[in-house]
């Protein structure tokens, strides 16, 4: 089954065997969450999702966040949603993160999510641009908050 549609960035893109990025998710795509096992929806926008695709899943965490330059993506919502994603993964469940576009605070949180389960921010960046090539983690205001993370993230693990 094909989740990514390269003409769009609407489509579900498979970043590892449990983890996916979207864009803002739709009631259409309710059985392909189905299929993929998805228990998690991280949410990083300030609408929600339809009520429908929200009840699709086991849960579903809303973090507003907005994509700007000028307000850098929190720190702690990116560890709230690593902290959210890494036990579900760890029992075998999927985990999609979103935004308005699939572009950037969806990439981000996965990045971080990637970071959390052990992936360098060079390696995470770079799985995440190779399958889902509409992803830009190089932005450079993206890129600064993954690498910020994954030094808080170091930090806190060994201290």
């Amino acid at each position: 089954m094909l989740y990514y549609d390269e003409r769009s960035d609407s489509g579900i893109s498979r970043i590892t065997d449990t983890l996916y990025i979207s864009a803002f998710p739709a009631v259409g795509h309710i059985e392909t969450l189905r299929a993929l096992h998805v228990r998690l929806i991280i949410s990083m926008t300030f609408q929600r999702p339809p009520r429908e695709v929200r009840a699709a899943v086991a849960r579903w965490l809303h973090l507003r966040t907005v994509d700007s330059p000028l307000v850098p993506l929190p720190i702690f919502q990116l560890w709230r949603g690593v902290e959210a994603a890494l036990p579900v993964i760890r029992e075998g469940g999927g985990v999609l993160t979103h935004c308005r576009a699939g572009v950037h605070r969806s990439v981000a949180m996965a990045c971080c999510i990637l970071i959390g389960a052990g992936y360098t921010a060079q390696e995470a960046m770079a799985l995440v641009k190779e399958k889902r090539p509409v992803a830009d983690p190089g932005a450079w205001y993206i890129r600064r908050r993954i690498l910020k993370f994954e030094q808080v993230w170091q930090e806190r693990s060994t201290g």
